[in-house]
């Protein structure tokens, strides 16, 4: 790992889109796991009260004593909520149900949007040696979503290849642009990221192509497939890098963390 990555702290990106099943907590489990198989420590933040990162990582009910609820809050610190998971270099704070009642509490706290951007700030954090914190977001523009935004460097939007795919993109384009006018000026576009791609299907090769005309550079070149095998290996408990390391879906996540990795420098 660069000596710069590690000076200038973690890079903190949000995978975030409003719309729900696209990819969006299959790519943050998954592009964790290969960045942690490239030696790259990762945290993943579950901010989706769903809590479907954290049971794709087999973080049972029974462990999830301590959450990202209590860490947003200023309840717990980074030692407390911060958890181990069977994949070697990967971390997660285990979300519940408890962040659903998150926007009601938070509506009189004067820094609810920066709450998150605090908590993953905070002189702790530094003992944890982390390099990439990714925070998958509920598929919802909420406070949630606006505290993720805040508190992170970019954005990674998973895109499903589908009818209509784009114009829900630009109703999330607006909401980054007022987070970034607002709350966050540097917050970028890390980059969208094509799921659930189907190179035998005429649709998806459309959406591709008026993704890559419409925002240029800004979509990854790697694309991740349709694969049974990324579909299997959430009731595994497992990313697919370990329940089948040698499928098209391991293959791309490695590919799309290999660009990540590329931009350190």
């Amino acid at each position: 790992m660069s000596d710069l990555l590690n000076t200038r702290g973690p890079r903190i990106i949000a995978v975030a889109n409003q719309k729900g099943g696209v990819g969006k907590t299959t790519t943050a489990i998954n592009l964790g796991a290969a960045l942690a198989e490239a030696d790259r420590r990762v945290l993943l933040v579950d901010l989706d009260p769903q809590g479907n990162a954290s049971t794709g990582l087999g973080i049972g009910p029974e462990s999830r004593k301590v959450t990202t609820y209590d860490f947003v809050l200023g309840d717990a610190t980074p030692q407390e909520a911060v958890q181990e998971t069977d994949v070697v270099n990967l971390l997660i704070v285990p979300a519940t149900t408890d962040l659903s009642s998150a926007d009601i509490e938070l509506i009189a706290n004067e820094k609810r949007s920066y709450l998150l951007h605090d908590a993953l700030r905070a002189p702790a954090m530094e003992a944890l040696n982390i390099d990439y914190v990714l925070i998958d977001c509920p598929p919802s523009l909420n406070i949630l979503t606006v505290n993720a935004m805040v508190a992170s460097q970019s954005v990674i939007v998973p895109l499903q290849t589908e009818f209509f795919a784009l114009e829900g993109l630009s109703q999330f384009m607006l909401t980054l642009r007022e987070v970034r006018q607002a709350a966050n000026p540097k917050l970028r576009i890390e980059g969208v990221v094509l799921t659930m791609y189907d190179r035998r299907n005429n649709l998806s090769q459309q959406v591709e192509a008026d993704a890559r005309q419409n925002l240029g550079d800004l979509v990854f070149a790697t694309v991740i497939p349709r694969n049974v095998r990324l579909s299997e290996a959430p009731s595994f408990a497992m990313p697919v890098l370990d329940y089948d390391t040698g499928s098209t879906g391991s293959l791309a996540y490695r590919a799309l963390a290999a660009e990540l990795i590329a931009r350190e420098r």
